[in-house]
């Protein structure tokens, strides 16, 4: 592990008002959503929701409400309006699962979803209503357990900004088994970008190891290239262990990370780093892992079950059990102990 904060990590451009983070996390027996105060010394909880079961994916909209998502496999969606604690509850058919997240499209009033259908272990993209929640059509996403989705925000290679990209993550799962994995040999993760209107296959791409499952998607905009947080299927565990926790992806070809040292083979989260390249949360080795935009390694930052991860405007902010670490390297001490999901999003 290389410990400490090298010249290159962007450092916080004088004193900042507090920052406020949506997040999902567990205290106690229950799980929550809610709105996190980060400030220079420390952090406190604003408002929370509790949820039936664990959320994951999360997404704040424009009008100041937030979509949360359960786990995969998970039942529930909720739209919470946090200034006056209204809810919207939608819970999905019995032959559907959610697979932790949503986004919605950009002008227009569309939500995405990533799904399974329990009967075939296809994964699928639920087009919804951004009002309702309700389902009006769904996409085939060319693969088993998609996970992530991203619409690119300006043109990749010969692919439009508006063009949607899912991880599928190509574990096999049966309904009765839930999260349990089966059959890792017939594993198929792959990338694919859709057409934002029709669902129609633009491209699909793969790595050369079959066992490195694509999770998590971030975009930087500096290089113009999408980062993927993978995770480690190897059955022998030295494997899994020494595996990229990155893949990179310009539009032509997608890569594995390079000259990177064991990591446990688990990624958590992934941003887009400020000034270039990306940074991947090791919560098994309490490691931020950061690399450049072509996916080779340039160092880690020690921080204690690292996992929430998040940057905007030159900053970033990283969770873990021992409260926040930001953008000169400082923990800010929690007000309460939180077990935090792998993800966060700055709001307001």
């Amino acid at each position: 592990m290389v410990a400490g904060v090298a010249a290159s990590v962007p450092t916080w451009a004088g004193a900042a008002k507090n920052t406020t983070l949506l997040a999902a996390w567990q205290s106690g027996t229950e799980q929550h959503i809610g709105l996190l105060s980060v400030g220079d010394s420390s952090w406190s909880v604003q408002r929370s929701l509790v949820v039936p079961t664990r959320a994951h994916g999360l997404w704040a909209e424009a009008v100041g409400s937030v979509l949360a998502v359960a786990r995969r496999p998970g039942d529930w969606l909720l739209r919470w309006h946090q200034a006056s604690g209204r809810t919207q509850w939608h819970w999905i058919g019995e032959d559907r699962r959610f697979n932790g997240h949503v986004i919605a499209r950009t002008g227009s009033a569309t939500l995405w979803t990533t799904e399974t259908d329990l009967d075939t272990a296809q994964g699928r993209i639920g087009v919804r209503d951004a009002a309702s929640l309700e389902k009006a059509g769904e996409w085939a996403t060319h693969g088993m357990d998609p996970h992530q989705l991203l619409a690119l925000p300006q043109a990749v290679g010969d692919l439009p900004a508006g063009t949607l990209m899912v991880a599928n993550g190509g574990i096999p799962t049966l309904p009765e088994t839930g999260r349990s994995k089966r059959e890792l040999g017939r594993m198929d993760a792959s990338l694919v970008a859709l057409h934002p209107d029709s669902g129609e296959l633009l491209g699909q791409w793969r790595l050369a190891d079959p066992f490195l499952s694509l999770r998590h998607l971030a975009f930087d905009p500096v290089s113009v290239t999408l980062g993927i947080a993978l995770q480690a299927e190897h059955p022998q565990s030295s494997d899994k262990a020494a595996a990229p926790v990155l893949a990179v992806w310009d539009g032509r070809t997608l890569r594995a990370a390079e000259g990177q040292p064991p990591v446990a083979g688990y990624g958590g989260d992934i941003c887009a780093w400020p000034g270039g390249g990306f940074a991947v949360s090791c919560p098994r080795v309490n490691q931020l892992a950061l690399y450049d935009a072509r996916g080779v390694w340039r160092q880690a930052l020690a921080h204690r079950e690292a996992c929430a991860l998040a940057s905007r405007d030159g900053r970033w902010w990283l969770g873990g059990a021992s409260g926040v670490l930001g953008a000169q390297g400082e923990a800010r001490t929690a007000a309460a102990p939180l077990q935090l999901d792998n993800h966060w999003v700055p709001v307001g």
